[in-house]
């Protein structure tokens, strides 16, 4: 286990609003903005939706282009992680543009969940294999989203029919409606159910996380934060920038005497060939 800890920035997502914290970035100035802050904070990995300038979530593949080469222009080294997910009601094509630019990296989500009303984050099985191939196709390394424990026996399913390859990367999200609760038992229960040499990291959505990074982060973890998981960075307060959230698991982490993973310590902690110099 690698004593390094890789920090994972989300930093709009799909469905968070202004009106909700001004800071949330829908702009390219703005995504530059909080993605400069979570990087220079400590942050190696981006984990990018798109927005339009209104907030309107895309998965438009030149939007994408757009983003991403400004993030690389202010933050050269760091790790671009596309969501394959975009937002509810997308369909596989329009979700799958990203992966079109090649990216590094890119998340692949291992089920289906009920969002809340009427809304359903579909991930059939067939949809799981087709988002699998074309990120092997690319030479795309995928973060296993997991929100539930179906959805890591899901992943494990595909890893033994050949459709996903090793080494395995899981992101467990925890805390989302329709997922798993986010206590510690649940985040134990998962850990534990995660085969021998799969990294992993924590999504701790909104009251959650606080308790879920201080967790795993003695449990030989890594941690994602950001406006897409929690706006506020104390209960009523929003929280000023994504490099806010990053400083804060900076110093619980030196705190419990682990070191925060450069992105290119990142890549070789994946599994993911050495940056392109």
């Amino acid at each position: 286990m690698s004593n390094k800890v890789i920090i994972t920035a989300a930093i709009s997502g799909a469905e968070v609003t202004q009106e909700m914290n001004p800071m949330v970035p829908y702009t390219v100035e703005e995504y530059v903005r909080e993605a400069k802050s979570a990087y220079d904070a400590g942050a190696a990995i981006i984990h990018l939706h798109a927005r339009w300038d209104d907030g309107t979530p895309t998965q438009d593949r030149e939007r994408f282009r757009v983003l991403i080469d400004a993030i690389q222009e202010a933050c050269p080294d760091v790790i671009i992680q596309p969501s394959t997910g975009g937002a509810t009601g997308m369909t596989a094509e329009e979700r799958l543009q990203p992966t079109e630019l090649n990216p590094e990296m890119a998340s692949l989500d291992c089920g289906t969940l009920n969002f809340g009303g009427d809304e359903i984050f579909v991930n059939t099985e067939n949809m799981i294999i087709e988002f699998s191939a074309r990120m092997i196709e690319r030479g795309i390394k995928p973060e296993l989203e997991c929100f539930d424990k179906s959805h890591i026996d899901m992943a494990l399913r595909l890893v033994r029919r050949g459709h996903i390859h090793p080494p395995l990367h899981f992101n467990i999200v925890l805390g989302v409606n329709g997922g798993a609760t986010g206590t510690p038992r649940d985040l134990l229960f998962l850990v534990e159910s995660l085969p021998e040499g799969a990294t992993w990291t924590v999504s701790g959505v909104g009251r959650t996380q606080l308790p879920l990074t201080f967790m795993a982060l003695a449990m030989g973890g890594h941690i994602r934060v950001g406006f897409e998981d929690n706006l506020q960075y104390t209960r009523g307060v929003n929280g000023e920038s994504n490099g806010q959230f990053v400083e804060r698991v900076v110093r619980l982490a030196r705190e419990l005497g682990r070191d925060i993973a450069t992105p290119d310590e990142a890549r070789e902690i994946l599994g993911m060939p050495a940056r392109k110099q």
